[in-house]
């Protein structure tokens, strides 16, 4: 690596530090949701959080988009909402004599999917699209969402009335699965002492341009190196995974992919320009349980667990 690279390296990893310090002053007893939050945004995929209402969940998403500099929107799931209400539709214009298509909120940079599992498979289906090919089709019309695309769902758990569970297809197209939880009894006490700081979010200035976060993503893509004994022990993974008997299905080529891609971002964000083995097991347990089907004996049992214990009998590469 030259000097240039590394000096590159350093200012991008600074501005990656600037983003989650500047964020944990309104995100208490968040940081590790936000810092996992993070890789799954650089990665350039997906994330699904489940976890109960009013935890911080649309907090989150709308303080990593306002740091970042970039368009938010926001989808309020019910079980009346409509494909339509999600990626906008054609309205006759009296006028101009001619239909103008009016774009719903999945054009924006970063969406948050607020309750997805209370909206009908019909209208979860409308994001799929969106998800893997970051285009939409509408009346026959192909539209481009943007280069910067990040979908940030939320669910409710699935034994509270009213949810429509997703399907695995769905489920898929999630990089990653994690939980907020309960703030610690200090940071609750913070925020008891100091109040909702949500409205203050709006008003905070970015810590880096939209072309500075594209630049940084496609370094991680470029310069972060995999070796092969990389890639060995993470097809050991998949092949643990595909022949477990805890499972009836194993992880798909998209979510062996996706072991990669976070892998590489976790090592960015530790100054790094190569990839250890301990970057893939820090984030199995959010990359995996969501994308394997586990055998009906062992779905009340830890999913999380379960795919721990199965990577910990696989040899890590020297």
């Amino acid at each position: 690596m030259t000097i240039h690279e590394i000096t590159h390296r350093a200012v991008n990893n600074s501005k990656i530090a600037n983003i989650t310090a500047s964020l944990s002053q309104y995100l208490q007893g968040k940081e590790k949701p936000l810092s996992l939050s993070l890789i799954c945004f650089f990665s350039k995929g997906h994330l699904l959080i489940e976890d109960l209402p009013g935890l911080g969940k649309t907090t989150l998403a709308v303080g990593i988009a306002r740091s970042l500099g970039l368009t938010f929107g926001r989808i309020q799931c019910t079980s009346d909402l409509l494909p339509t209400d999600i990626t906008g539709l054609s309205i006759y214009n009296k006028n101009a004599g001619e239909f103008e298509f009016h774009a719903g909120p999945i054009f924006n940079n970063i969406v948050l999917c607020d309750e997805i599992n209370r909206a009908t498979p019909k209208t979860q289906s409308a994001l799929l699209e969106a998800m893997g090919e970051k285009q939409v089709t509408i009346e026959g019309k192909t539209y481009s969402l943007p280069k910067i695309f990040f979908v940030m769902a939320t669910q409710n758990p699935t034994e509270q009335f009213g949810a429509f569970p997703l399907p695995e297809s769905q489920l898929d197209r999630f990089m990653m699965k994690i939980q907020i939880g309960y703030p610690s009894e200090e940071a609750e006490r913070e925020i008891l002492r100091l109040g909702s700081t949500r409205e203050e979010l709006y008003s905070i200035e970015p810590v880096i341009e939209k072309e500075e976060v594209i630049h940084i993503q496609e370094d991680i893509t470029k310069s972060v190196f995999v070796s092969e004994k990389i890639f060995d022990y993470t097809l050991a993974i998949i092949k643990a995974t595909r022949k477990s008997e805890y499972l009836t299905s194993g992880l798909s080529t998209r979510g062996a992919l996706t072991i990669i891609s976070t892998a590489r971002t976790n090592a960015y964000f530790k100054g790094r320009d190569f990839v250890i083995s301990e970057d893939i097991k820090e984030l199995v347990e959010y990359t995996i349980p969501h994308r394997v089907l586990f055998r009906e004996e062992y779905e009340s049992l830890n999913k999380r667990e379960i795919i721990t214990s199965l990577i910990e009998h696989i040899p890590t590469p020297a």
